[in-house]
């Protein structure tokens, strides 16, 4: 009777670690100090500048999709490591858009700096929440939520300032991911309901 105890109580255990296992999500690790130092460097003769990037001088630059950037990741700035948080510098051309994508460690909050920018985000629902944000306006998007950003101005161009929760948020862009992998055809065609010559012209557009 002991013995049959035991194993239900091991089968129980070893259920809820499944369990618990299958719900965690990935996110940056917690500190144990005060702030992570970079391997090989001494404490004692760190200072401001430690703590200080100086790569958004001059903001963001150009780009041929007309979107251009500038991140502050741990890549750039190690006082970041452990932090659990990093940003981004946008400056979209009049009419740029930032296609679908996802930022699967961390939600992202975007601040309207000059300009205006219309953003919407999709829950799991398949819900849209859309809005036009002016100069000042905040928006958020959910950690790992399908979001876009257009500046549908034909003039004026539009910058913003992100602030993810993770240090490195990543960015997946959807179109990119889907059409430009190695997913069989006979998949896409049915999941969206597509030709395969339809497929094909969007994988082409991904190359």
């Amino acid at each position: 009777l002991q013995k049959k105890n035991m194993a239900k109580s091991l089968a129980l255990l070893t259920t809820f670690a499944l369990l618990s296992l299958t719900t965690v999500r990935a996110s940056d690790p917690d500190l144990v100090s005060d702030f992570s130092v970079p391997d090989g460097v001494d404490p004692a003769k760190l200072d401001g500048v430690f703590f200080t990037y100086t790569g958004l001088r001059g903001g963001a630059p150009a780009s041929t999709n007309g979107i251009g950037y500038k991140s502050v990741t741990i890549k750039d700035f190690p006082a970041l490591n452990g932090m659990g948080i990093s940003m981004e510098l946008l400056k979209f051309a009049p009419g740029a858009v930032n296609v679908p994508h996802t930022h699967p460690r961390g939600a992202e909050v975007l601040f309207v700096v000059d300009g205006s920018l219309t953003v919407g985000t999709v829950d799991g629902n398949g819900k849209l929440y859309k809005n036009m944000l002016q100069k000042g306006d905040v928006f958020v998007f959910p950690k790992g939520l399908p979001h876009y950003q257009a500046n549908f101005d034909k003039t004026n161009k539009a910058v913003t300032v992100s602030a993810y929760g993770s240090s490195i948020a990543d960015y997946v862009d959807l179109p990119k991911n889907l059409f430009g992998s190695s997913i069989p055809d006979e998949v896409l065609t049915k999941a969206f309901k597509m030709s395969a010559d339809t497929i094909q012209q969007l994988r082409t557009a991904q190359n």
